[in-house]
């Protein structure tokens, strides 16, 4: 018995005792996280960068939402977050901006029902166990960890203090997916075989910035060759084939192209005499790896970050009676599509089978945040808090999808060996029930 399956098997055991009836948030018997119910959701939000300020204006939009406390360690970051906060009609909340690791302190001293993360991708597992060490929730933005044994420390501490532990991936709500999402529960693709998804965005002019990404995201390319991004794409197509309901990852192959992309960039646009202009990178500019499901289905990811092309999510989920297609939008059902083998626009699908989520005027027309599906992630979020109800997301979902990452810099390094993906449910995934369509 390897140390990991020790753990796991010892942890096992704390669950089978947390599942008795106890207060407080506990695993029910179905598996899922649950609390009781929050009339006033008490956040600290640690890393108010770019996306950090999206998440702050949406939730500071939400009823029974009192943001409490702000990190960063750049004081005018917190002190624009605590503008926000008293435009809005609240409390000033305490700030934290001493160093790096305040949010240690915030998550010791402050009385939070929640602390959020949106930091560089070093310290999302950092904050999320100080947060549950310390009675609280944890989320975090994507990816929620990059290290396996990371993903192993989030699912030990969120079933040791009992506390949600949830990786916000914006592109589960966005429409398109979860229309593929309603058309799928509803039958109409009939059985899912495959997927095809990924993360292609050119970013390098924000990985050479001298602000936000480019003082951290350039640096994982000089270390790491691998898909460094999976859960944008990755996340809804696993969702729709009900990955820890009923369906789990199992194996992976993976491998990189050369690098060049960087490289390229760099000799154009930097300065000669920058110290950037010495750094050497392994990063493969095209990453692809394909996935196979414990019931058999595949799926197809790609990460391409440092090219020139316009941006693409590359969506595939397809059926055995059709199938979704995004960029562009398009559906196709057989014997349901205006045209045998021809393509429906997305927006015909949309008047007709559009996810109940997105049909809320409010959802439709929120303008921060990637078209709006920021703003249903965080409004959903605070909905199952106040209500007790188990979040769409958990603990063991945000551990499945982070561990790829590692598991394809392994693959890449041992010429795309197949690497076996870890089962953070121990199990449970085979019983767990499906995630349904959820209305607020």
């Amino acid at each position: 018995m390897s140390r990991r399956d020790f753990v796991g098997g010892a942890a096992a055991l704390g669950v089978g005792a947390a599942m008795r009836p106890a207060g407080g948030s506990r695993i029910q018997s179905d598996g899922f996280f649950r609390t009781a119910p929050i009339e006033t959701v008490r956040i600290g939000f640690v890393g108010i960068g770019g996306q950090g300020g999206t998440h702050v204006e949406n939730l500071l939009a939400i009823e029974g939402v009192r943001l409490a406390a702000v990190c960063d360690i750049r004081p005018e970051r917190t002190a624009w977050a605590q503008a926000q906060a008293v435009a809005a009609g609240q409390p000033k909340p305490k700030a934290y901006t001493n160093g790096p690791r305040d949010f240690e302190r915030l998550c010791a001293e402050e009385d939070l029902d929640l602390v959020f993360t949106a930091t560089p991708w070093e310290w999302h597992v950092p904050v999320l166990l100080a947060a549950m060490q310390h009675g609280k929730h944890g989320v975090t933005e994507v990816p929620a960890a990059y290290r396996t044994e990371d993903c192993w420390a989030m699912v030990e501490a969120a079933e040791k203090y009992q506390k949600h532990c949830v990786m916000m991936e914006n592109c589960c709500y966005d429409r398109l997916e979860m229309l593929a999402l309603n058309l799928a529960r509803k039958g109409l693709l009939g059985q899912l075989q495959h997927g095809e998804c990924g993360y292609n965005h050119d970013l390098r002019a924000i990985k050479f910035a001298d602000e936000g990404e480019g003082l951290w995201r350039r640096a994982h390319a000089v270390t790491r060759n691998g898909n460094l991004y999976p859960t944008h794409g990755l996340g809804p197509v696993a969702q729709a084939m009900d990955l820890n309901r009923g369906n789990q990852f199992d194996h992976l192959v993976s491998m990189s192209g050369p690098s060049r992309g960087l490289q390229a960039w760099a000799a154009e646009h930097v300065p000669a005499d920058s110290p950037k202009r010495q750094e050497q990178y392994r990063l493969g500019d095209v990453n692809v790896t394909l996935i196979k499901m414990a019931n058999g289905q595949t799926i197809y990811v790609t990460h391409d970050t440092n090219l020139p092309r316009p941006y693409s999510r590359k969506y595939v989920l397809q059926g055995t009676k059709g199938l979704v297609e995004g960029y562009p939008r398009r559906v196709y059902v057989e014997g349901m599509s205006a045209k045998e083998d021809t393509w429906d626009p997305a927006e015909k699908w949309f008047e007709t089978h559009d996810h109940p989520l997105w049909k809320s005027d409010k959802v439709q027309q929120a303008s921060r945040g990637h078209g709006g599906m920021d703003f249903l992630e965080d409004l959903r979020l605070i909905h199952c808090l106040r209500q007790g109800l188990p979040t769409d997301s958990n603990v063991y979902d945000a551990a499945a999808l982070s561990v790829i990452t590692p598991l394809t810099e392994q693959s890449v390094a041992n010429r795309a060996k197949t690497m076996s993906v870890p089962d953070f449910t121990r199990g449970r995934w085979k019983t767990m029930p499906q995630l349904g369509i959820v209305e607020l």
